[in-house]
């Protein structure tokens, strides 16, 4: 301590002060650290059913505050169009499509349930929601005329039509009807109707099954994007499902398969919710993905994010908020364009009413 005191150090005190620091070192540079991003997204929630499978789901005031919460300035809404069956045999009601057996059923009325819901809101909440229409069999080609029926009853209300359901695994297995595609007659003619009121279509198509390990059914939206060049399609979970990647895990092919179908076809818009963000836009150590990255900016327009609900609404805000890290690696104009604006540009410019109204004196 003299030493110290007198500022003369001896050679070997001096030995043991750099020692010690060393040793210290690490614990002082490595002191626990949070990285958070820095930016306050505010969202568009591309992807919300307000029921579940079995038509039960939150009152849209609720979801109004969820958005709140969760910094969502806007939201797409959509029934469900399928109804699980509590099938006779079944000692227990079953809960979720694939709690048993049983089959799902087409149902129609989900449509008039979001319609009701919606129409009972005060008209600043209402601005805030985006409803677009489901309730079809699309296998149907009666489909185009309950989609008119709608539009006709509630031309105040619909803004786009979705998640059409096609093409998804173990979902559409268990309908008691033909296995759904993106290229039947029956969408077709759904998507002549989308073309006729300026309306988006969200559409469900897997690109594969669960076991082949190659792009098998991309033809199906391949055909439906270059047969319907005036309808923009919004392509939901970049054709991927849950089902597919408890099989396969990562599809090595759907990158390549994508950058393709978005330079062929200006009219292909993708939603990133549910299955995409975990298997594909993030590593494992949650950074993104570089291809990707690489991928959206090259396409700022065309992609955006949703939380896929499912008639509760409580984990919509922390949904979109996971994707911090991929969107903070876009440029700023890009992210705030994924996060909440690409999906608003894509919505009607005027309501539907107007366009009924002229349709039916061209009629007269």
């Amino acid at each position: 301590m003299q030493q110290l005191r007198q500022g003369r150090l001896s050679p070997r005190f001096r030995l043991l002060i750099c020692l010690t620091l060393t040793l210290l070192a690490p614990w002082v540079i490595a002191a626990p650290q949070t990285q958070t991003s820095v930016s306050n997204y505010h969202y568009s929630d591309a992807h919300v059913h307000v029921v579940d499978f079995f038509q039960e789901g939150g009152p849209l005031p609720e979801l109004i505050r969820a958005m709140d919460k969760g910094n969502i300035d806007h939201a797409m809404i959509s029934g469900i169009p399928l109804m699980k069956k509590w099938h006779e045999n079944e000692p227990k009601r079953p809960r979720y499509y694939a709690g048993d057996d049983a089959g799902m059923y087409w149902y129609s009325a989900t449509d008039s349930y979001v319609a009701e819901a919606y129409r009972k809101l005060p008209k600043d909440q209402q601005a805030r929601l985006h409803p677009f229409l489901c309730g079809f069999n699309p296998t149907d080609k009666n489909a185009d005329k309950h989609l008119r029926q709608m539009l006709e009853t509630y031309p105040d209300v619909w803004q786009g039509i979705g998640e059409v359901l096609t093409r998804h695994d173990d979902l559409t297995a268990l309908t008691q009807d033909d296995t759904p595609r993106a290229n039947n007659e029956a969408m077709y003619r759904v998507y002549r109707v989308a073309a006729e009121f300026g309306l988006p279509v969200l559409l469900h198509s897997n690109i594969t099954s669960k076991r082949e390990r190659n792009p098998l059914y991309i033809s199906e939206i391949n055909d439906a994007l270059a047969a319907h060049t005036d309808v923009n399609f919004i392509w939901a979970h970049a054709g991927t499902s849950a089902t597919l990647h408890r099989y396969q895990d990562k599809l090595d092919f759907l990158l390549a398969e994508l950058k393709k179908l978005l330079a062929n076809h200006k009219n292909l818009y993708v939603d990133l919710s549910w299955t995409v963000l975990e298997s594909y836009l993030l590593n494992k150590d949650h950074k993104a993905v570089a291809g990707w990255v690489a991928l959206v900016e090259q396409y700022p327009t065309r992609f955006m994010i949703g939380s896929d609900a499912l008639g509760s609404y409580d984990k919509m805000g922390k949904a979109l908020k996971e994707y911090t890290p991929f969107l903070d690696a876009l440029s700023k104009e890009t992210a705030r364009k994924v996060a909440r604006d690409n999906f608003l540009a894509l919505l009607p410019p005027k309501p539907i009413s107007d366009k009924l109204a002229k349709s039916q004196q061209d009629k007269d």
